[in-house]
């Protein structure tokens, strides 16, 4: 299983030094292809010399005729090619971390707005610019950040700041799942009427979908592929629905690992060359990217209660999981190790999600009984905060910005709220 993970990880490398020798060559046309083709995001091979392919062929033939193939494939650095994300993200590799727990930041929070529902669902753009909201009432509501933090100063007298760009109304049920395109401004959302539609943020005056993927199931999660051409569905089918956001071609994995349950939420890595699925058995699945296989099941991941989210770290080396037992879980990535556990927040009616902050240095979740929002140490495990979330209701949802310390909750009071940390 090791060897199947390390071999998929070096397929990518070598297809993203393809693409960039292209580019470099003044191929753009066929980078373009190439990338596309293997699912290769253009960012990760910005930072790859455009000759570096053929120096490392030029040192790997050197190598073969001396008879040193082995020390000189170590010494091209070809485990570096592509340089790891978040090279300041914490190492959960350390093990004594006795006493050394951070301070979670005070934080203020603002009502900021109400579905006609439960509030289901919240999802932060990648830039952090802005939010949306998904409710049973089969809307969608979408904020723009900046002008919710003008609505929090003190003395702001602004009244035409309003928080609430607009309202999204296209589906005819419960809205399960958001997501934002990496690139272009598009709001996806996912559904139990069996839809995944794409809305277009930039139009002041559009409220409904401009395209619709019709599922064959409720679609319980969506996430974009980084290089914004694919997406990743999670359904009551036990399988991922990897969809061309082009063709809206549906591909399903020829390795389906004997998957029987209904996947709680799909999420890709940073970089696409990986997704997780987690589902209602408790399971966790780690995907291969490019190939679909999947590298690593987590059976049982949480006993046989629902696996409720799954999100991989920055540097792609573990996944964070949160389940209806009451448990969020650290798993490494490599191996499917257990690494740490945090506890005391109580989850085992609603569909919820652990996250980590901007930083990876906390982990946040809801504890449904105590109606809080509660926070980690992520290294420690330390429960360093519990927040009060301000709800009538038991908290069903938390997203955490990825550029700054803010993040959203909303639930079964339909209400919307908005954290920011205080000066």
């Amino acid at each position: 299983m090791d060897e199947a993970v390390q071999e998929a990880k070096l397929l990518r490398q070598v297809n993203a030094l393809i693409v960039a020798h292209l580019r470099g060559q003044s191929h753009g046309q066929a980078a373009g292809a190439v990338a596309a083709a293997t699912m290769t995001p253009i960012s990760a091979v910005d930072s790859i010399p455009g000759n570096h392919l053929l120096r490392l062929v030029a040192k790997g033939l050197a190598a073969e005729r001396g008879g040193g193939a082995a020390s000189a494939f170590d010494s091209a650095g070809f485990g570096g090619v592509v340089p790891p994300l978040g090279s300041g993200a914490v190492d959960f590799s350390v093990q004594d971390v006795r006493g050394s727990s951070k301070q979670f930041p005070k934080h203020e929070a603002r009502h900021v707005s109400d579905h006609k529902n439960i509030a289901r669902c919240a999802k932060f753009s990648s830039d952090g610019k802005y939010f949306a909201t998904g409710s049973a009432d089969t809307s969608i509501k979408f904020f723009e950040v900046a002008k919710i933090k003008q609505t929090m100063v003190g003395d702001s007298k602004d009244g035409s700041a309003r928080p609430v760009i607009r309202t999204f109304y296209d589906h005819t049920q419960p809205i399960n799942d958001l997501d934002f395109h990496p690139e272009s401004p598009i709001l996806i959302s996912a559904s139990k009427d069996n839809t995944i539609k794409f809305f277009d943020f930039s139009k002041t005056n559009a409220r409904k979908a401009f395209r619709v993927i019709q599922d064959t199931h409720n679609v319980r999660s969506v996430c974009f592929h980084p290089c914004g051409d694919y997406l990743l569905a999670g359904t009551d089918h036990p399988v991922a629905h990897l969809y061309d956001v082009n063709t809206f071609m549906c591909f399903l994995s020829a390795n389906p690992q004997d998957s029987s349950s209904p996947i709680n939420q799909v999420r890709y890595s940073s970089t696409g060359s990986l997704y997780v699925t987690a589902s209602k058995d408790g399971s966790l699945r780690i995907w291969d990217g490019v190939s679909a296989e999947c590298v690593r099941p987590i059976i049982g991941a949480h006993g046989s209660a629902e696996a409720t989210s799954a999100v991989f770290t920055k540097d792609e080396r573990y996944l964070l999981s949160c389940g209806k037992d009451s448990s969020v879980k650290l798993w490494e990535v490599g191996t499917g190790r257990l690494v740490k556990q945090y506890a005391g927040a109580v989850r085992r009616q609603f569909r919820c999600q652990a996250v980590f902050n901007e930083t990876e240095e906390f982990v946040l979740s809801a504890d449904e009984q105590n109606n809080e929002v509660v926070v980690w140490d992520a290294l420690t495990t330390e429960k360093v905060a519990r927040l009060s979330s301000g709800s009538t209701g038991a908290p069903r949802w938390l997203d955490h910005s990825p550029v700054e310390p803010a993040f959203v909750t909303c639930g079964n009071d339909r209400s919307i709220r908005f954290w920011k940390q205080t000066m």
